[in-house]
């Protein structure tokens, strides 16, 4: 909701959105640099998109302790956020993004600020809560084994045009443009393969 389009619409749902403010498109958004606030707690957190939008105490303490439980982190509600690991603060940015309950989840190269082992660790949790939480996700990455791994269906994006669309193994056996086949590396895809 920052900017405008020059053409074309943004429909969620089916629901024409160019004209709603962002708080008002129901999307949830995760940044790379986890963007917590430093001063509240893991809780305080996850609870400020649900208080922005007036919900009663018992509803946002309901709604905290639930995502609390499922990232895995319900014994943790009253840290802050330098209290915890790359990792923990992702999950905590993830769930206060589906705190309000968004019909779609935009992750902005969630896991560009997390050292390796932990990004791989964090790979097979975000595909595993997307799916038990069956909410549209577009998650953004220039790292081929990330999308590889998380997604069900890849666009490769050149300077602002869509180059092919597919599954993982499409777009890497039948790569439709230079650019594509230039930019897959169908070697780690075959080693990848067995990890989904």
């Amino acid at each position: 909701g920052l900017d405008r389009p020059d053409s074309g619409d943004i429909l969620i749902n089916g629901v024409r959105v160019n004209d709603l403010k962002g708080s008002r498109r129901g999307i949830g958004f995760v940044f790379q640099n986890y963007a917590l606030f430093r001063y509240m707690t893991v809780a305080d957190n996850i609870a400020f998109g649900l208080q922005v939008q007036k919900k009663s105490r018992a509803e946002i303490k309901d709604r905290v302790g639930e995502l609390l439980e499922l990232i895995s982190m319900k014994d943790l509600g009253k840290r802050y956020p330098h209290q915890l690991s790359g990792g923990q603060r992702q999950r905590v940015a993830f769930a206060r993004a589906l705190a309000p309950n968004p019909q779609l989840l935009l992750l902005d190269e969630p896991f560009a600020a997390i050292d390796a082992k932990v990004r791989a660790e964090l790979r097979a949790w975000l595909r595993e809560m997307i799916e038990r939480v069956g909410i549209t996700s577009i998650f953004v990455t220039h790292d081929q084994e990330e999308a590889m791994e998380t997604a069900d269906v890849i666009l490769i994006i050149n300077e602002g045009s869509i180059e092919q669309i597919g599954t993982p193994e499409e777009i890497c056996r039948k790569p439709e443009t230079e650019f594509v086949a230039d930019f897959i590396d169908a070697e780690r895809f075959e080693a990848l393969k067995g990890i989904r």
